[in-house]
């Protein structure tokens, strides 16, 4: 029996294009934390209502399938309520990341996100452009918003795999744009996914002056920037001095993130810094007190930590307080 497609405004929850259009003339980047669990989604509701900050959340193929669907529907349904619970009652968005297919993203469409993204950056530039306009058409059907996506990112995230960059090409993004009709575009200027980003020693440098040429031809469109972790060695060390075992690796600087947050990049994904600071606090936990086996005590700590950061991110890097 086929299932009554579900409105995520039934949900409570909002699609991200006034968040964009405020955030592009504010100079500052809205919040996109990917979650797989309650402990995850709890610290960054927390931190948002306590920043004042508008926030996407943000799901890939891999955490929908771990958590199951459903589920994350209730969760996201829940997160608009308990914000409204903690004193306020924050824009929160739910988000396909790095949707693989037409198939994936119509199924998330009915079933309560408000925003996808479909990433055809692996496939020809001409077939990343007819995948990109077919799930724009549908979405656009329901109000929910579509982010694309030109330039591949090294680096690995779930499903998401690659070994080099392609830089966005800014000559295509005016053409990319006008034949899909995508409301925010994801672009590649340096960022990279997963944790083991670049080399201590290494200089990372995100691309202004790729972002400035793709501002210059699509003045006021909201830009993406995704692999914006910026791997906290303070985080690393916890870790390593607890047991773990986290290669040396350094990500893109905070300082060239809150930089890139004051013009048209009005979107910041950040994953892998939150599982970092989740798995140090659970570490330190469990080698410091090894006769513990209530998971109330380390995933306790590990969403207050992950509810510091995130407040930080908030704050300082993406300038998202006191937006909501």
């Amino acid at each position: 029996m086929q299932q009554k497609p579900i409105s995520y405004k039934e949900l409570g929850l909002v699609n991200s294009r006034e968040l964009f259009k405020k955030a592009v003339q504010g100079g500052y980047a809205i919040p996109a934390y990917n979650f797989n669990n309650l402990e995850q989604l709890q610290a960054i509701i927390m931190a948002c209502v306590e920043t004042g900050s508008p926030v996407i959340l943000q799901v890939s193929k891999g955490a929908r399938n771990y958590a199951n669907q459903t589920l994350l529907r209730h969760l996201a349904q829940g997160a608009v309520e308990y914000a409204a619970e903690l004193g306020h009652a924050i824009p929160i968005v739910l988000h396909l990341d790095h949707g693989d297919s037409f198939e994936l993203c119509k199924d998330c469409i009915e079933t309560g996100f408000s925003s996808v993204m479909i990433d055809g950056s692996h496939l020809s530039y001409e077939e990343n452009v007819k995948l990109t306009r077919q799930v724009v058409e549908y979405a656009h059907q329901f109000d929910v918003t579509v982010e694309g996506e030109l330039g591949v990112l090294a680096g690995i995230e779930d499903e998401v795999s690659a070994e080099t960059h392609t830089y966005t090409q800014p000559d295509e993004v005016e053409d990319f744009v006008s034949k899909t009709g995508v409301d925010s575009l994801a672009i590649s200027i340096g960022t990279s996914h997963g944790a083991f980003k670049f080399k201590p020693g290494e200089d990372p440098k995100i691309r202004l002056d790729i972002l400035a040429e793709i501002e210059r031809r699509i003045p006021g469109f909201p830009i993406v920037l995704h692999g914006s972790s910026s791997v906290p060695q303070e985080l690393v060390r916890i870790i390593n001095e607890h047991g773990g075992k986290l290669k040396d690796a350094i990500g893109i600087s905070e300082e060239q993130l809150r930089e890139a947050a004051k013009s048209a990049v009005c979107k910041i994904n950040i994953d892998s810094d939150g599982r970092l600071a989740m798995t140090a606090a659970i570490r330190k936990v469990l080698d410091e007190k090894p006769e513990e086996f209530d998971p109330r005590k380390y995933l306790g700590p590990a969403r207050d930590s992950l509810k510091e950061l995130y407040k930080h991110k908030n704050i300082h890097v993406l300038g998202s307080n006191d937006q909501a």
